[in-house]
């Protein structure tokens, strides 16, 4: 039999296979777009990578330099640090002094840093330093660094800070400096590339300049020194008068105390008795501590610096000193012949007078002696070497006389102070002008101009200063009135007394130097070199109050004191016609013997000045012999740097 199907399946099958090839072959090209496609993707992946790695070497470059050239800069740094500091040791004066001052030893006079030049330190480092130089000479980093001043973003500078040195003053003389700079460093770096980075670094140096001394010896001390002082207080004698003293505190008897008020002391308190003492109403009990209680009731001074008991007597001065030759040579050369190595009476005699003083009208001090008068002095005449010039030191009053101080300016606007002087019905007023260098004298209808202004010659160079000397009772002195202004900034000036000193008002500076607390601190920017001494070797300083309230500030330091006192009645402090309500005081005060006086309240605030100033007192003051150390023994100074403190490290590439 025949399959009549099997040709038409065959002829089917052959259709089909047909349609496949011919499907076939329209799905050829997109293997060829496929692979055409990945590549594509790959290459570019490739390429991102190769910009990626590229831009992460030169990141990772640039970091690289910049942090070298950092480093290398702050290394610059370390060294300029250093090397200023090696600059600065290297200029300090390693004389053996037992201390710095216009009194001290040949070599000591001036500090121990005074050659020492900031801007010349900074100009020697950048010469140094002014080209790139290796950090490490070795050459095993290529780091490099230079010390360069770069427009306004980093000036090199080294300068001492406000308020520096500090010091500590022993016996007039300073014992130790503290000084602080403060300094811009400017340190440029690189290292393998010419890439470069600026560090500026701020900061403070600190050096301290200590003597080293050893054997002791007696040496001479102002009394300004202290801010209270009293020789002849005994044991159970009478309370003081209760306050705030400042400065340091002495007496060669016994402090007593009593119940009525409280006592601030700031600074050591001594005495020379084992004892002191304290008042509880009428009865005093005595005690070897620095409080005592009776009945319930406590007398505790408050010592923020300690009591200090059975201490070394202080000596005092055995007569007036010299203020009467002050007057006449700006000297004083008249203490028994050895104060300046000349041979002059302890005081001067009519003669001498006589040969230095002229009054307004050109006349001399007459040599047979004057009861009253006021001179100065000067030369008149072609025999004189320099006619009308003040060649002396102040103002001689003969006989007793108020006198009042006042501050004025000229018709240039410059400072002037103004004496009064009150003798009967005559006047005579005289204006010191330190800028002008004038010293104008007017009495009625006469007036007088000279050159110059009264000199204290003591030193190794003249200096502005005035002593006063009224051989009388002083019957009055004061300034203008209550709360104001009599003595004027860059006035320095003693007022002595051969008798009593009578304060009837106010006596204030222009500025005052320290703070009227318990800090008792310096004034920033009001030490003008103002000061005003008052001192009678013989009589008391008698106060008084003419105004509504009875209170009375006095800035001075004040001096009622002679080891050769006529009694015991006078050189101290007295209120025989007036009861005082506050008595303030802006300096110290001393005296031979411890009075009974009527003041509720008295305060006294140390003159930093005398104890921080080398030397500063007032001009012709009384002084005393204190211990200090030989100079024979006295050793190179001890030298203390600090490291130098960072305060701010900025960079800015360059």
């Amino acid at each position: 039999m025949i399959d009549r199907t099997a040709g038409f399946r065959a002829v089917k099958k052959l259709r089909g296979g047909v349609r496949a090839a011919a499907k076939s072959r329209r799905q050829r090209g997109i293997a060829l777009f496929t692979t055409l496609l990945l590549l594509s993707l790959v290459s570019l992946l490739g390429l991102a990578m190769c910009l990626s790695v590229n831009s992460d070497m030169m990141i990772n470059g640039y970091y690289g330099n910049y942090r070298g050239s950092f480093y290398a800069a702050d290394s610059g740094l370390s060294i300029a640090r250093q090397a200023l500091l090696n600059t600065m040791q290297a200029d300090v004066n390693t004389t053996p002094c037992i201390g710095w001052g216009s009194t001290g030893a040949t070599g000591c006079t001036s500090d121990p840093l005074s050659s020492f030049s900031g801007s010349t330190a900074i100009s020697s480092l950048k010469t140094t330093y002014n080209s790139f130089t290796n950090v490490n000479s070795s050459g095993s980093w290529p780091g490099s660094f230079e010390i360069v001043d770069n427009g306004t973003s980093c000036t090199n500078s080294l300068a001492q800070a406000s308020g520096s040195p500090s010091t500590t003053v022993t016996n007039g003389l300073v014992t130790s400096y503290v000084y602080t700079f403060n300094y811009t460093l400017c340190s440029s770096g690189r290292a393998q590339s010419l890439q470069q980075v600026l560090v500026k670094e701020t900061g403070s140096y600190v050096l301290s300049v200590q003597a080293q001394t050893s054997t002791s010896q007696q040496v001479q001390a102002s009394f300004s020194s202290f801010g209270a002082f009293i020789d002849n207080f005994a044991a159970c004698q009478g309370a003081l008068v209760p306050g705030t003293i400042t400065g340091p505190a002495f007496t060669n008897g016994s402090w007593n105390w009593g119940s009525s008020g409280s006592y601030i002391y700031t600074d050591p308190v001594g005495q020379s008795n084992s004892k002191a003492s304290f008042w509880f109403g009428s009865t005093c009990k005595q005690s070897a501590t620095s409080s005592y209680t009776s009945g319930g009731q406590t007398i505790k001074p408050t010592f923020q610096q300690g009591l200090n008991l059975g201490q070394p007597a202080v000596s005092l001065p055995a007569n007036d000193f010299s203020q009467k030759w002050a007057v006449l040579d700006g000297k004083g050369c008249g203490e028994g012949g050895t104060t300046c190595g000349v041979t002059t009476p302890p005081n001067p005699t009519n003669a001498n007078l006589n040969t230095y003083l002229k009054n307004i009208n050109g006349t001399s001090y007459p040599s047979t002696g004057a009861t009253t008068g006021v001179y100065l002095p000067y030369c008149t005449g072609s025999s004189c070497s320099a006619p009308n010039t003040i060649n002396g030191g102040g103002i001689y009053v003969e006989g007793s006389a108020s006198v009042t101080l006042n501050v004025g300016k000229d018709s240039s606007n410059h400072l002037t102070q103004i004496y009064t002087i009150k003798q009967g019905s005559t006047t005579t007023t005289i204006t010191t002008n330190i800028t002008a260098n004038t010293t104008t004298v007017s009495s009625g209808s006469t007036n007088l101009t000279l050159a110059g202004v009264p000199e204290n010659l003591t030193g190794a160079s003249a200096a502005p200063a005035t002593m006063v000397y009224v051989d009388g009772t002083i019957t009055g002195l004061t300034g203008p009135g209550q709360g104001q202004a009599g003595i004027q900034d860059y006035s320095q000036i003693t007022i002595a007394g051969a008798g009593d000193i009578d304060i009837t008002g106010d006596l204030i500076y222009a500025h005052e130097p320290v703070t009227l607390n318990t800090s008792d601190t310096l004034v920033a920017g009001n030490d003008f070199n103002q000061v005003l001494g008052i001192f009678t070797a013989n009589g008391n300083i008698n106060l008084s109050s003419p105004y509504s309230n009875n209170n009375l500030e006095t800035d001075a330091s004040l001096a009622a004191i002679n080891a050769s006192c006529s009694s015991s009645s006078s050189c101290g402090f007295a209120t025989p016609t007036d009861t005082i309500n506050t008595w303030t005081i802006v300096g110290g005060r001393i005296e031979s013997y411890a009075h009974g006086v009527s003041i509720s309240q008295g305060n006294t605030y140390f003159d930093r000045r005398f104890t921080s100033k080398a030397g500063f007192a007032p001009p012709w003051f009384p002084s005393t012999s204190l211990p200090e150390v030989d100079i024979q023994n006295a050793q190179a100074p001890l030298v203390t740097p600090s490291q130098p403190q960072r305060l701010s490290w900025v960079s800015y590439p360059q």
